[in-house]
């Protein structure tokens, strides 16, 4: 306060001055004042004191009343009076109520503020100072509190920003880590698409080569100059599942640098049973453990929900990453194998909404050792499949696993896939079109069925219940069997398993009426003879090694090596027995040379107790050396060519005939169900296999190892090789005994049974029926089968009037006990009431102008299998047409062909009525044409009806066709020409071969094919020829009669003629041995045909009538003949 009291004190001190002094004060102990600036002179000198104190102080006025205010209570303390009075209260009202300079120096200027100020200013000061070393250690612990808490949150949030960035460069890296697996997956599907280009055109090309340089194709000179056609078997199966059709081998040679085995090369017994020592270990689980469920209630529920997460899935597809190929987005994509025979490729398959995709993993070490010749037999390798074609999903084993899948197409071919765990199959299966194990079992199409144990599908199939009432027949019960338990053609270690029938393999004559040349089938094949029996029993008494099981047998009676010897005549299982051999053929002495022999090692050899395929009971082929190997000479000097068949078989085909009739025998009928007991069913396994001699090594049984628990891959891998060597047993498919079958005798008064044996009660013939009409009667059509809305027999005369006859189902009933004639119709065909009553012959007459050239005959027209509309050919624009039968009207024209359309063919209709339709005409071509029955049109779309596409174009003939027949279980089309041989094609177009008859058989006019195999063609002049489907010239015969109109029997065994002499005759289709000869009718016969039950036969008369006869093929059955 001196400082301020001074400078009032003296009065005329200079402002500088007294301002320099206020900065050098604040300069130390308070916060800096701005420095006031001097007044000029001439204003100076003019200024009152009041108005000089106000500039002077102007600034720091504000100041000390900042510095009262906020230090009031220090100062009230230490600013008082005389009489102890506060004089800071006073001066603070003061200063409060005005701002006046000049009154804020005169109260600090007053006696009692100086008197106080003298007296106290030291001890305040102190105070003071003191109390600002207080504050400020305390504002120091308050910043260093603060600062602590900054750096803790500063820290924290550098933590944060670490850890985003960390999770920001990791997302980064996922995101092009899914970016590089999106464009690998791209790049994938773009070169799996490139090979499936690249495969389908190097198909195109063969096929076109083929094509050309067949014998009868443009360029077909050049083919003379090869010296041998190589063919192979196809992987195209009948609905047997048998696979007959041979075509040919682009990749065919007679191996002529393959070597023969040394008797070297093969050890001992004891050192095969040595080597295949085994351990058990954490992988050996309980055989036991499925548990049974059944395929109703709960189950669908389940499915239900899980068809529901697929069906999300789908919804949610748009989201997920955009790995599109040509159909869509992909749904799943996982890591698979391929299964084919000899060969397991690891790949990726890939299904969208429409397809599936495989493509195999070229890099991967294992398929680079693959041996290319193998790999060109194997399909699928970079393969597509539309989901349209998908017919059947099956779940299979695999080493074992239940971990496979074998999907069957439309094509007749099956694919197998293995995938890393059930979860995936599951996965898959619910990523597929719900059909099911399809149509043929009696299940429903539903993915549950898919995903069914094999014990689940027998006991809810209908196939055993129609065995035993026969309705199928041996081999087809047996086929089934198979199919559910596993075995597939795509893995050779599960191939189908048949048995032995017969015992008999020395005399000439075989006799199948004698049960002494028939196989006990109570017992396994080691078991027949007692001999072995006892050797057997007592390896299994006196087992010794703790680390396995004890078994009967070191071998099983189905592996790969011994369907591969089998079959080591035939592509492509000859490459893959070389290849899995060394490049060699077996030594001679081992080579499958001779059926009584193979016979003979299965009773005798104790390392020998195969049985046998499928193959023997219908593939004549797998008997002869067609491609002429050097298989060797045997010890006893004989060179190994073709198989040596026994003396009662003349030829390969006579083998697999009589061996299927005795497979079909009653005495196989009567036991099989003991042999299904021990290879599918209660002796397979446990106490009653053990009873039954029927041990084997226990890792051939399903549920005896679990791979996955195996972490070591080595011993992994010996565990696979194992399971590879031992062979693997049919999953068991009952736990009680297999039902018998039901006996001929008992199922004899069964109506419509088709294999039932009866007297022949009835008349030869049943009816003639006379149209008014007098035109002769040049096509029949009997579609009789119960379920359709018209079972009719729809006739068409020459003068193209049709009528549709409408049949009565109860032919078969005659004769049968109880039968009434008041409670059914006295005949079985009834005459279209329109054309009776010749009220409305116009819906019944076809109008439109045929060309003139044209010869009508009952190769013109076509009658769908639902009898609601006709096809007709001979039309002068080069059409063929559709008409309605209920109407008459004209439904559809289809053009195609280059001339006149001169003959038209139908194959066997499926569910919906679908079939094709084959057209031959004038141009010499043949074109084949799909039947929509769902849209009763030639074609698939009903918007392009008009202007229908064929699937295929059939050439190679040169001159105008006239007869063609078509069999779409066969996959075949076989077509004559008004001259040259009949030629076979495949229904999607490729030239198989041709029919090369006689020399006299070179005018071809009927012809028969029966999905049996056989093909009866008819030429001019009363020849006869029986064709197997591969080519084979199996018999011919010449008779009298000007033949119109063939037909063969639905088993293939039995042909029927008829012709100008209005005889129709009945002939064994094998050897055309003649069978039985009906009375003969006052009129040529023009055409006929057969009713669904076999029972009745319908003639085309030259009169104009039509006569049905009774027939009964079953009466020249031999066992009908020597039994009944």
């Amino acid at each position: 306060m001196d400082f301020i009291l001074g400078a009032v004190d003296s009065g005329s001190s200079s402002s500088s001055s007294s301002s320099s002094f206020v900065n050098g004060a604040t300069s130390k102990n308070l916060p800096a004042v701005q420095t006031v600036a001097p007044m000029p002179e001439d204003s100076a000198e003019n200024m009152s004191i009041t108005a000089k104190l106000e500039r002077a102080l102007e600034k720091v006025a504000p100041l000390l009343r900042e510095i009262f205010v906020d230090f009031a209570p220090f100062l009230s303390r230490t600013l008082l009076g005389s009489h102890g009075q506060e004089l800071l209260i006073e001066g603070l009202v003061c200063m409060k109520s005005s701002t006046s300079v000049v009154e804020l120096v005169m109260l600090l200027c007053s006696q009692e503020w100086q008197n106080s100020i003298q007296k106290n200013a030291g001890l305040a000061f102190i105070e003071l100072i003191n109390e600002g070393r207080l504050l400020c250690h305390a504002m120091k612990d308050h910043i260093v509190r603060v600062a602590n808490e900054a750096e803790f949150i500063l820290n924290r949030q550098r933590a944060e920003d670490v850890h985003k960035h960390a999770e920001f460069e990791s997302q980064c890296a996922q995101y092009a880590a899914d970016r590089r697996e999106e464009e690998k997956m791209c790049d994938h599907l773009i070169s799996a698409a490139k090979h499936r280009d690249h495969v389908t055109a190097n198909q195109l090309k063969q096929k076109i080569l083929n094509i050309l340089t067949n014998k009868h194709g443009a360029w077909g000179a050049v083919s003379h100059s090869q010296l041998h056609d190589f063919w192979r078997l196809d992987y195209w199966e009948d609905d047997l599942r048998r696979r007959r059709r041979f075509v040919r081998n682009a990749f065919g040679s007679t191996h002529s640098d393959a070597l023969l085995k040394a008797a070297v090369e093969y050890g001992t017994e004891e050192d095969v049973v040595k080597s295949k020592k085994t351990f058990r270990s954490q992988a050996v689980v309980n055989q036991n453990a499925e548990t049974e469920l059944m395929l109703e209630g709960d189950d669908d529920a389940v499915s239900l929900l899980q068809e529901k997460e697929i069906d999300n899935l789908a919804v949610l597809a748009p989201f997920l990453p955009r790995l599109f190929t040509s159909r869509g987005p992909v749904v799943l994509s996982t890591p698979a194998q391929l299964i084919a025979p000899v060969v397991v490729a690891k790949g990726t398959l890939s299904i969208t909404t429409t397809e599936i995709y495989f493509e195999v993993d070229e890099d991967d070490p294992a398929f680079k050792k693959i041996d290319p010749k193998v790999l060109a037999y194997t399909e699928g390798l970079h393969g597509k499949w539309m989901f349209s074609e998908i017919r059947a999903v099956f779940s299979r084993r695999y080493l074992l696993q239940n971990t496979a899948l074998e999907v069957f197409m439309a094509n007749r071919t099956s694919v197998m896939f293995n995938f890393p765990d059930q979860a995936t199959v599951k996965k898959v299966v619910y990523s597929l079109p719900r059909v099911g194990v399809g149509t043929s079992y009696g299940l429903p199409q539903a993915r549950r069925i898919s995903l069914a144990t094999p014990r689940q599908l027998y006991k809810s199939s209908n196939m055993t219940q129609r065995w035993q009432r026969r309705e199928i027949s041996n081999f087809e019960y047996l086929m089934f069997l198979n199919t559910i338990a596993g075995r597939t053609y795509n893995d050779l270690n599960q191939y189908p398993v048949f048995p032995w029938v017969l015992t008999n393999y020395e005399s000439e004559e075989l006799d199948l009426t004698l049960p002494g040349n028939f196989r006990d089938l109570s017992k396994p094949i080691g078991a027949l003879n007692p001999k072995r029996a006892v050797f057997y029993a007592e390896r299994y008494e006196t087992w010794e090694d703790d680390q396995t099981p004890p078994y009967h047998y070191n071998t099983h009676y189905s592996t790969s090596t011994s369907t591969l010897a089998w079959l080591v005549r035939i592509e492509p299982f000859t490459t893959f027995f070389l290849n899995a051999n060394d490049s060699k053929f077996d030594h001679p002495d081992r080579t499958f040379s001779s059926v009584a022999r193979s016979w003979r090692n299965s009773q005798r050899d104790t390392s020998d107790v195969k049985e046998l395929i499928p193959e023997f009971y219908y593939l004549p082929e797998m008997f002869v050396n067609s491609n002429g190997y050097n298989l060797g000479i045997r010890e006893d000097e004989v060179v190994v060519n073709d198989v040596d068949l026994p003396p009662w078989a003349k030829k390969p085909e006579d083998f697999v005939r009589i061996n299927r009739m005795a497979l079909e025998s009653e005495f196989v009928s009567c036991q099989l169900h003991q042999w299904i007991d021990l290879i599918f069913g209660y002796k397979q396994r446990g106490p009653e296999a053990v009873r039954a001699l029927n041990v084997f090594h226990y890792l051939t049984y399903e549920g005896s190892v679990n791979l996955d628990s195996i972490t070591d891959p080595v011993l992994r891998e010996a565990m696979e090789a194992q399971i590879q060597n031992f062979g693997q047993t049919p999953s068991q498919l009952l736990i009680e005994p297999h039902p018998p079958r039901s006996s001929a005798m008992h199922l004899c008064f069964l109506p419509q049974s088709p294999l039932m044996f009866k007297d022949q009660m009835q008349q030869d013939v049943i009816m003639v029926l006379k149209f008014p009409s007098n035109s002769p009667v040049t096509h029949v059509a009997a579609n009789t089968l119960p379920h359709l809305t018209i079972p009719a027999v729809v006739t068409v005369t020459c003068s193209r009037l049709f009528a549709v006859n409408r049949w009565h189902n109860t032919v078969g009933l005659r004769g049968a006990p109880g039968y009434s004639l008041d409670q059914a119709h006295h005949l079985p065909i009834e005459m279209d009431p329109l054309i009776a009553n010749n009220s409305g012959v116009n819906k019944r007459q076809i109008t439109d102008l045929v060309d003139q050239s044209i010869q009508i005959n009952a190769h013109c027209f076509v009658v769908t299998a639902d009898n609601r509309y006709i096809l007709i050919c001979g039309f002068w624009d080069k059409s063929f047409r559709v008409y309605s039968t209920e109407t008459g009207k004209l439904t559809q024209i289809v053009f195609g062909h280059w001339d006149v359309v001169t003959c038209l063919a139908r194959s066997e209709s499926y569910i919906g009525g679908d079939c094709y339709i084959v057209s031959g005409s004038r141009d010499a071509t043949l074109l084949l044409w799909y039947w929509s029955g769902r849209h009763h049109i030639i074609g698939d779309n009903p918007n392009s009806s008009d202007y229908p596409a064929p699937r295929a174009v059939l050439t190679g003939h040169d001159h105008e066709v006239v007869c063609v027949s078509v069999c779409a279980e066969l996959g075949l089309v076989i077509s004559g020409a008004k001259e040259g041989p009949c030629l076979v094609h495949t229904i999607t177009g490729d030239l198989l071969r041709a029919l090369e008859g006689t020399e006299n058989c070179l005018y071809p006019r009927l012809i028969s094919v029966s999905s049996e195999g056989h093909c009866i063609i008819y030429y001019e002049r009363g020849r006869f020829s029986n064709f197997s489907i591969n080519g084979k010239l199996l018999a011919q015969m010449e008779i009298n009669d000007s033949t119109r109109a063939i037909l063969l029997s639905s088993d293939g065994q039995n042909l029927v003629t008829g012709g100008d002499n209005g005889v129709v005759e009945v002939w064994q289709a094998c050897d055309f041995k003649q069978l039985y000869i009906y009375p003969g009718c006052d009129a040529g016969i023009r055409a006929m045909d057969l009713s669904h039950d076999q029972r009745t036969l319908i003639t085309g008369m030259a009169s104009g009538s039509i006569v049905a006869f009774n027939i009964d093929f079953n009466r020249w059955h031999y066992e009908h003949q020597n039994r009944y």
